[in-house]
């Protein structure tokens, strides 16, 4: 199957959504909300009383200025769909300097939730995509999907070597490319969490009364049927093995030529029990495998699914699953799979917050931890780096961390339990200087309110908005049940998580909420944000 040959039959599919996306004219509730905007600043504006007291008021400001977020040659190409990884501020101003032109599968991922979940009618989805014309969300939604739908058929048209899967790619011309360091490779990890992206999508656009949108709809499922087909030959090698970045010998020559070739990069494979789990279960559900070499898929990951125990001064014992680095950015799989109507795993994943929460209360850190980019350094208006390892070491498999940085989306797992304590985390730390800017939250900052990173991504801000819309896990539900795959999720997931997690401790210690904040370090707020 080729999914590039219904790119010809999508040019009225365009001008369909396009007119659609036209308001006739504006509702009352909508110039009400274009009259009275918040402040960029507004976190100041709160107290951590008020936000506890009021948090649907509290995310109603949150959505409207991370939407500032979601513009052209910011966050994303109007010219073919695409995310941007993001874009860098000025140290002064706040404004846009340098923008990344780069961007990923698990952008992507988070770009298509945001859609799926305006697409399906939600009020905060509006907020945040166009809070002056909220009733037009779902049009502008479907006519960038219909957009980008088009861009990843030229793509695999150009580069079919990758099976319909993406790279990291350079987004920033019409047609996309491979960056110089993967061409010729490609991670199941960030086409996992795309995977369900789009199935979400699929089933908003399928549920939509718009008969264009039933359109789209057969044409991203087209898609997502030819990548079924082509994901075991790119990324499993056998004895329930998947490769974590696959490396192909041709990106140019189609999956099934008889001179391509596919073997995984380095012996790492794709078994953990976090992000990576998304592809496990789309290979389990939708490949051909033999019922036992999807049996091996998990068999393969059971090491890796620790049960451990958080202590730390008076809080504890609380039974957790055991992180990497318990990065918030850990749990993304529970955004996009209905992993929590499996009771296990739901009381589990609220352990862990628990522990996240009291961990930075204990020892007085004014933030939560997740992977990030590093502050800017001002000298030379340059990001000091990446932080990979942050998170909770007496918890996790990886105990060398840094923790001189806290970032605001370390708080969107919380608020899958409790959007209260969630936000009152994410209030915490945007209330620090340079921590609101133009396009909604900065980054991250240090601990010390030295220094911030001055940038704008996806994973920093968007994680935080499609946990405040509720992920997509009811879409993906729907959807499941639809293709009678649900009951194999559950039984499956269920099955795993029960072997280890028999009793689970702690599940009567409250979250926490901060006891600390970043102190005042001499610097100022972005002037264009005051």
């Amino acid at each position: 199957m080729r999914p590039f040959s219904l790119l010809a039959s999508l040019s009225g599919l365009a001008l369909a959504v396009a007119a659609a996306a036209t308001p006739q004219s504006l509702k009352p509730r909508e110039q009400q909300a274009k009259a009275r905007p918040p402040k960029c600043r507004f976190a100041l504006d709160w107290t951590q009383n008020q936000v506890l007291a009021n948090p649907e008021g509290f995310a109603w400001d949150l959505l409207y200025w991370e939407g500032k977020f979601h513009q052209d040659d910011v966050a994303y190409n109007t010219a073919n769909g695409m995310s941007y990884d993001g874009t860098q501020l000025n140290w002064t101003t706040g404004e846009r300097t340098l923008k990344h032109p780069f961007s990923a599968a698990s952008k992507e991922a988070l770009q298509i939730m945001l859609y799926a979940r305006a697409i399906a009618g939600s009020k905060e989805a509006a907020r945040f995509l166009v809070p002056d014309r909220p009733s037009t969300a779902s049009s502008v939604a479907a006519s960038i999907m219909q957009t980008k739908l088009e861009t990843y058929l030229r793509f695999n048209e150009t580069y079919p070597g990758f099976g319909g899967f993406l790279p990291w790619m350079t987004t920033s011309n019409k047609d996309v490319q491979p960056t110089s360091d993967w061409v010729n490779r490609v991670p199941a990890l960030d086409n996992g969490e795309l995977l369900w992206a789009v199935y979400a999508c699929i089933q908003a656009l399928e549920s939509s009364d718009n008969p264009s949108f039933g359109k789209l709809a057969k044409g991203w499922q087209t898609w997502f049927d030819y990548v079924k087909t082509t994901a075991v030959p790119v990324f499993y090698r056998g004895q329930g093995l998947v490769c974590a970045v696959t490396k192909i010998k041709d990106q140019g020559l189609p999956v099934s030529d008889a001179g391509q070739h596919y073997e995984c990069e380095t012996p790492n494979y794709l078994d953990d029990p976090y992000e990576g789990e998304l592809f496990t279960h789309f290979v389990n559900l939708f490949s051909k495998l033999p019922k036992k070499e999807k049996d091996q898929l998990w068999t393969v990951k059971r090491k890796k699914l620790v049960s451990v125990e958080y202590n730390m001064g008076c809080v504890g014992p609380i039974t957790v699953e055991q992180g990497f680095w318990f990065s918030s950015h850990e749990p993304w799989k529970v955004l996009e799979l209905p992993y929590y109507d499996v009771d296990i795993v739901r009381r589990l994943y609220h352990n862990a917050e628990r522990a996240r929460t009291c961990n930075s209360a204990v020892t007085k850190v004014p933030g939560l931890f997740a992977s990030v980019n590093n502050s800017t350094d001002p000298e030379t208006d340059t990001i000091i780096g990446y932080i990979s390892p942050a998170g909770i070491p007496s918890i996790a498999s990886q105990k060398e961390q840094e923790h001189d940085v806290i970032t605001p989306y370390g708080a969107w797992p919380t608020m899958m339990f409790d959007k209260a304590v969630g936000l009152a985390w994410w209030h915490n730390m945007v209330t620090a200087k340079k921590m609101q800017n133009p396009y909604g939250s900065t980054e991250s900052t240090r601990v010390d309110g030295k220094l911030v990173s001055a940038l704008v991504t996806w994973d920093s801000k968007v994680t935080t908005v499609v946990s405040l819309l509720g992920g997509v896990g009811d879409l993906v539900r729907d959807k499941l049940k639809k293709d009678r795959k649900y009951d194999e999720f559950v039984s499956v997931t269920n099955r795993e998580y029960s072997r280890v997690f028999k009793k689970l401790k702690g599940e009567k210690i409250q979250l926490c909420l901060p006891r600390a904040r970043v102190p005042e370090a001499g610097l100022e707020d972005f002037s264009s944000c005051k």
